[in-house]
């Protein structure tokens, strides 16, 4: 499937980010390269990295090795914000590790620990973005109010927040928040908060033929919530691309929705 046969979100500047990615935090060294080689094989075109991940070089030999052309890959990467004061050096190791020109999407990775630095951290990511260093900027872990300073203070919003998310942190509120900003909810470790043997999980997945994780990844794309499962076995990884054959009913969705929705 190429990435323009996914289901995508639409960020400004006209940048197309696909719904489903692969996420390679704790994918590091050889099996992190493999891994990532795997996930371009079977199909996925969005790759999530950061500079704490310590792996950047691994996702772009990958890239690199796939055979794909750079623009038909997707990549994000993520900046500490310890890095206050030194994040163009900072993004320019990672295109180096990399060895792209641009990424597609430089995310804030947590808000700093100091609320003042928060602005001009958010200032160089506009900086860089205007540069052509990244092709969009966004944040990560950041909490609606977090998002509201940088937008009022700036008049820019993030393209992308991405948080922890799975049905059971379903919260409709702090959805539609997103919506409303016109921000893009990314939602990362799917599994690790959700109880896969859940009977909802467990008779929709049997309804459809697939697996709960199947079903958690399908919930996430039809509510156009970008999600970026992970694994490094090739079997796994194959699986959690696996669908886009099948998708839930309006009436499935809001029994999910209800597993986190209180």
């Amino acid at each position: 499937m190429d990435l323009s046969d996914q289901p995508t979100a639409l960020l400004p500047g006209d940048v197309r980010m696909p719904l489903l990615g692969f996420g390679t935090w704790q994918a590091t060294g050889q099996a992190g390269y493999d891994a990532v080689l795997a996930a371009l094989d079977t199909g996925y075109r969005h790759l999530d990295t950061a500079t704490v991940y310590g792996n950047e070089r691994e996702v772009g030999r990958a890239v690199r090795e796939s055979g794909l052309r750079r623009e038909d890959v997707f990549i994000t990467t993520k900046l500490p914000p310890d890095r206050m004061g030194r994040e163009r050096e900072t993004l320019e190791a990672s295109l180096e590790a990399l060895g792209v020109d641009q990424v597609d999407l430089w995310l804030i990775h947590w808000p700093p620990s100091s609320p003042a630095d928060s602005i001009p951290l958010w200032r160089e990511l506009l900086a860089a973005r205007d540069e052509n260093l990244t092709r969009a900027v966004g944040v990560s872990n950041y909490s609606t109010g977090e998002i509201d300073e940088l937008i009022q203070s700036t008049e820019e919003n993030p393209a992308v927040n991405q948080i922890r998310w799975s049905p059971a942190l379903y919260d409709r509120q702090r959805h539609a928040e997103h919506r409303d900003r016109g921000v893009v909810l990314e939602g990362y470790s799917p599994f690790k908060t959700s109880d896969l043997s859940d009977p909802v999980l467990t008779r929709i997945a049997a309804a459809h033929g697939v697996s709960p994780a199947q079903v958690v990844l399908r919930w996430h794309i039809d509510h156009e919530i970008v999600v970026i499962p992970k694994s490094v076995t090739p079997e796994r990884i194959s699986a959690n691309f696996d669908v886009f054959h099948f998708s839930l009913t309006a009436e499935e969705m809001r029994d999910i929705d209800a597993l986190g929705d209180a």
